[in-house]
């Protein structure tokens, strides 16, 4: 089955793409969705020798995350637009030391800060040891740096083994 489907969970989620763009769920489209399921990941395995292995449980549970701090952040941004003076904000750069050793996972870590609205990933080190974000209002980094790692660095580890 390993052979047959090599990452089952880009063959769900390119038949869950392929039906969006579709904007219909008929026959035709989902049989459509699942052949590019099965044969674009069939195809793409070898150029992924090392590829992590995913647990998916906890993968839903940091999407699910992540989608509540996106809302959060939205209204603090909006807070920090609409009642703070220029001159109050304290912009940082923030050097978040990385212990994920994956490219994947610190990939998907940068998305989620750059997601997130107020943070940007800026950088990633050439020893892959240290990610540098922006923050739109820091006051104090170490705290920050502490809630990136704790948030959503910590949960990244259960997700890519």
């Amino acid at each position: 089955m390993r052979r047959l489907i090599p990452h089952p969970g880009l063959s769900v989620l390119l038949v869950i793409v392929w039906l969006l763009m579709a904007n219909a769920i008929t026959a035709g489209g989902l049989l459509m969705g699942i052949v590019i399921g099965i044969l674009l990941p069939l195809f793409t395995a070898p150029f992924w020798p090392g590829r992590p292995s995913v647990n998916y449980s906890a993968g839903l549970a940091f999407i699910a995350l992540v989608l509540w701090d996106i809302i959060v952040a939205n209204f603090e941004v909006a807070a920090i637009i609409l009642f703070r003076r220029n001159r109050d904000l304290q912009p940082a750069w923030l050097t978040i030391p990385l212990e994920l050793d994956t490219p994947e996972a610190i990939t998907v870590l940068a998305g989620t800060i750059s997601l997130t609205p107020g943070t940007v990933s800026a950088d990633v080190s050439s020893c892959g040891n240290f990610l540098l974000v922006h923050a739109l209002h820091a006051p104090d980094t170490a705290s920050e740096i502490a809630r990136i790692k704790s948030r959503y660095e910590a949960r990244l580890k259960g997700v890519f083994k």
